[in-house]
């Protein structure tokens, strides 16, 4: 179930990044939508679906993530990373209008997403994280 909620916001994390990528190109058929959801978001996101496993893996290996001992640290960011960039690509394509707003000159969006990656990282532990203490005693 881990590997899959990973995997899943993983593709999504991409296919917004095309899609938001793509959006602004003058071809007509890049902003064709099926209620309200892009037609270039669905294409890509049963391709990245695919590959997101591999890519997930690949950061596993870049950062050396199985030869560490205390593995926590970098899970931690790691799942943080992946419930902000999700949160910003969904706005990006699917809430454009919320764009707009700044709090002291920074993006909005960025910062209720910040603050909603750091929530939502610290439940995710709770419920797929094996205790610290159930380890080591």
């Amino acid at each position: 179930m881990n590997k899959w909620i990973q995997n899943v916001l993983l593709a999504f994390i991409m296919s917004c990044s095309m899609t938001a990528l793509f959006s602004s190109t003058p071809y007509f058929w890049m902003k064709l939508n099926i209620f309200h959801i892009p037609i270039v978001f669905i294409v890509v996101f049963c391709l990245t679906i695919g590959i997101a496993e591999d890519i997930r893996n690949s950061f596993k290996k870049v950062f050396k993530f199985e030869k560490r001992k205390d593995k926590r640290p970098i899970w931690e960011v790691g799942v943080g990373m992946i419930f902000f960039f999700s949160q910003v690509g969904f706005v990006e394509v699917f809430g454009r209008h919320l764009m707009g707003y700044e709090l002291g000159g920074m993006p909005l969006y960025f910062v209720f997403a910040f603050m909603n990656a750091f929530l939502l990282t610290v439940i995710y532990e709770e419920l797929f994280y094996p205790k610290q203490s159930k380890i080591q005693g």
